[in-house]
C-alpha cells in the first residue's frame, strides 16, 4: 500500500466507533466491506494514529509524538501502517468466522498470533501513582498502534463469554462488527443512525410502493 504521512496539522479522520470494541471497531475500517465498491478509511499513518487516539488506544501527546516521528521517517510510517492492515484482515478473518459460528482460518488465527506475540513482547509493567500499569517498552515505535490493537484482539479472545456476542450489521453492504451488549441482545445494526434509519426508510417507500398498486 503506497500510503503517504500527512502534515500534522491536517485536520483528523474522524471515525465511528460502534463496534464496543477497539479490534472490532479497527476491523470496520474498511468499510462496505461486501459490496463491489469497498472504502478503506485507513489511508495514510496519519489516519492510523487518529483512530487509535479516537479509540483510547493514544494519549493526544502520544498520537502527536507519533506523527512527529512519521514526519521524519515515512517509510517506516508505511510499513508499520502496512503491518496494522495486514493485523486488521487477520482479526477479520478470527472475529467473522466467530460471529458465522463457522471454523476460524488457520492462517488468520496465525498471523493473529503473530502479532500478539510480537506485542505482548515488548509490554512491560511499570509503577505508576502507588500501582502498576501496563505500557510498551518502546513508546516512540510506529508500531505502537498496531501493538494496542493486537493487545485489544487477545483480550477480546480471551474474554469469554463476550465471543458469544459478536454481532454484525444487518446490512447486507455494511456488516460492521459490534459486540452486542443490549438488554435482550438481539441488537441489529452497527448504528440505528445510520444503517437503521435506511432500513426505516427503505421499508417506509416499499410500504408506500404497495399500496399504491
Amino acid at each position: 500500500m503506497a500510503a503517504e504521512t500527512v502534515p500534522a496539522n491536517t485536520k483528523a479522520r474522524e471515525f465511528e466507533l460502534v463496534g464496543g470494541s477497539p479490534c472490532l471497531d479497527f476491523v470496520n475500517t474498511l468499510d462496505d466491506r461486501p459490496s463491489d465498491h469497498q472504502k478503506e478509511l485507513l489511508n495514510n499513518y496519519a489516519d492510523l494514529v487518529a483512530f487509535a487516539e479516537q479509540s483510547g488506544l493514544l494519549k493526544s501527546k502520544e498520537a502527536k509524538s507519533l506523527l512527529e516521528r512519521a514526519a521524519t521517517s515515512p517509510r517506516e510510517a508505511r510499513e508499520s501502517l502496512r503491518k496494522t492492515i495486514d493485523l486488521r484482515e487477520a482479526m477479520y478473518g478470527v472475529f467473522w468466522a466467530i460471529e458465522q459460528k463457522s471454523k476460524v482460518p488457520e492462517e488468520s488465527l496465525a498471523a493473529l498470533n503473530g502479532h500478539i506475540q510480537e506485542s505482548a513482547g515488548h509490554a512491560e509493567f511499570v509503577r505508576a501513582n502507588g500501582t502498576f500499569e501496563s505500557r510498551f517498552d518502546d513508546a516512540g515505535s510506529l508500531h505502537r498502534p498496531r501493538w494496542a490493537l493486537a493487545r485489544s484482539a487477545a483480550e477480546l479472545l480471551s474474554s469469554g463469554d463476550r465471543l458469544q456476542f459478536i454481532r454484525a450489521c444487518s446490512s447486507p453492504t455494511c456488516q460492521w462488527l459490534f459486540l452486542d451488549t443490549s438488554k435482550n441482545h438481539q441488537r441489529r445494526w452497527c448504528d440505528m443512525r445510520l444503517c437503521g434509519n435506511r432500513d426505516k426508510v427503505r421499508r417506509f417507500y416499499a410500504r408506500k410502493r404497495e399500496n399504491a398498486e
